[in-house]
């Protein structure tokens, strides 16, 4: 599942996110969001998040729950 739908994405779901230093190479950063930080409904870059240790970067990916 992508994460270009605000709606999708709730707090304490496990997500892979992209952070602003690894926009350029697209390297993943698993976490478990603590924070919705886009109000639009829809971002086509990914919903802005920070995550319960507190990095900030945009969700690419929903994990599965088999995976978490």
């Amino acid at each position: 599942m992508n994460g270009t739908i605000r709606s999708a994405i709730k707090a304490g779901l496990t997500v892979d996110i992209v952070l602003k230093q690894d926009q350029r190479t697209g390297k993943l950063t698993r976490g478990i969001v603590k924070d919705i930080l886009t109000n639009s409904p829809n971002h086509p870059h990914g919903i802005k998040v920070r995550l319960t240790d507190g990095q900030v970067g945009r969700v690419k990916q929903i994990a599965n729950e088999s995976q978490a």
